[in-house]
């Protein structure tokens, strides 16, 4: 008996069997399907991740951090207690173990599932997607150190990494900018605009643009999106 996700489409060519780490079993099938494309766009949109908001769309959408891990947070603490009390080599410890790896699991998968629909939405609406070229694993050794948990919860390089694949996939592009400064330049007049980490809205005191600290920066990653495009020949 198994839980089917959705129907099977095409012709199966492998299935793979395994087992996670809390014990539950999977099957998963690889199929060969006509190569699927979708409508030409020429829509483009600047995508800026952030802590505050997950993304912010530079067509003013907003989508809001879910904190996966915060929502279960306490329940890890708790079940890391009872392990550390427990007997080593105890049933017990066995079993509070096991329920927290199945916790965790449940996390990685409401992330990854929740990474997945948005990619999906996005690539099926922008034929352009500029996002910024983020070095995550140098942010959370470096200046940004003191916010590691919720950079690593926030999992921008997931999203991230299922756009890029998808895009391609559709024929989409999807560009990365260079991230310095996006969020301190203003982006209706290219004056620079110094803020703290707290400061969570941009105003321009040069030509009075006014603006979320996140929509600005977007707006900022698509024209550098649109301009190394129409540098390169490929977009006007």
């Amino acid at each position: 008996r198994i839980k089917k996700h959705r129907p099977l489409e095409g012709t199966i060519k492998r299935l793979t069997i395994w087992r996670d780490g809390t014990g539950v079993w999977f099957a998963c099938f690889s199929v060969e399907v006509e190569e699927r494309t979708l409508p030409s766009s020429d829509v483009a949109v600047g995508i800026d991740v952030g802590l505050e908001s997950f993304v912010t769309l530079s067509n003013g959408e907003v989508v809001e951090n879910p904190r996966f891990f915060k929502r279960d947070q306490k329940r890890l603490a708790k079940l890391s207690r009872q392990i550390s009390e427990s007997p080593i080599g105890s049933d017990r410890r066995a079993n509070k173990r096991r329920a927290h790896q199945k916790v965790w699991k449940k996390i990685t998968n409401r992330r990854s599932d929740f990474a997945h629909k948005l990619s999906r939405q996005v690539v099926n609406r922008f034929g352009i997607i500029c996002v910024e070229d983020l070095k995550i694993r140098q942010m959370m050794d470096g200046n940004f150190r003191s916010m590691n948990r919720s950079i690593s919860d926030a999992a921008w390089g997931q999203f991230l990494q299922f756009t890029s694949y998808k895009a391609e996939e559709a024929g989409r592009m999807f560009m990365e900018v260079n991230p310095k400064n996006t969020s301190q330049i203003c982006s209706g007049c290219g004056e620079m605009v110094p803020k703290g980490l707290g400061d969570r809205t941009h105003s321009c005191p040069h030509c009075g643009f006014t603006s979320s600290r996140d929509h600005n920066a977007s707006l900022n990653i698509l024209r550098r999106g649109l301009a190394s495009l129409a540098k390169s020949g490929e977009a006007a």
